[in-house]
């Protein structure tokens, strides 16, 4: 079974701390908003929900997002759509 976000460029934050997480979230998608990329994956996993809630709050806060979802299908996983330039 192939993922059906497989081919956009993916962020996975497994393993990194809040602060990190973070840092990692604004600098990858200050990239891809560059590379004129419109969607992105962020891996944040499900566990005890703290990187889930990072990766909302920082994306939230971020100029480049127009708009980020839970994947419906995998709820460790958030899709990302970037602004147009």
């Amino acid at each position: 079974m192939t993922n059906l976000y497989s081919r956009y460029p993916t962020l996975d934050l497994h393993g990194f701390d809040r602060d990190y997480a973070r840092i990692m979230i604004n600098d990858f998608i200050r990239d891809c908003y560059i590379m004129r990329v419109k969607k992105v994956v962020i891996i944040h996993g499900i566990g005890s929900g703290i990187l889930r809630k990072t990766t909302k709050q920082t994306l939230l806060a971020n100029s480049y997002v127009e708009d980020a979802r839970l994947d419906i299908f995998n709820d460790g996983q958030t899709i990302v759509s970037l602004k147009e330039h």
